[in-house]
């Protein structure tokens, strides 16, 4: 496991102590392949460093949810999941759609724990 986490935060240190490592955390305790705790943990991170419905961060923040983002997108590629990929698309852009739309945005967590559990 510890491979796994050197590999796929390598140049996102800064995010782990700002919430990724406690969205793991949280993650890795509905005890799913510790490939899909972190997709869902870079997911969650992604959009919030994305602030989705707020104003729009400058281009380095973004930059860093774009990377966190292909980085789950591989992570749940490599476990073999389609329902897993589908579900997690979905919560994104209901996520988003929801943000575009100025409404309130349901809990990224909530969302992508039922499709880890589901």
């Amino acid at each position: 496991m510890t491979q796994l986490l050197d590999r796929d935060l390598d140049s996102l240190d800064g995010l782990w102590t700002e919430g990724l490592g406690a969205a793991y955390d949280a993650y890795l305790a509905l005890r799913p392949d510790s490939r899909v705790a972190l997709a869902g943990a870079l997911v969650e991170t992604a959009l919030e460093v994305q602030r989705l419905g707020r104003a729009a961060p400058a281009a380095g923040p973004l930059l860093l949810a774009d990377l966190c983002l292909a980085r789950a997108s591989r992570l749940l590629a490599e476990v073999r999941s389609v329902a897993l990929q589908v579900g997690f698309a979905r919560a994104i852009e209901q996520v988003s759609a929801r943000a575009a739309a100025g409404e309130q945005l349901p809990s990224v967590r909530v969302l992508l724990t039922r499709v880890i559990t589901a």
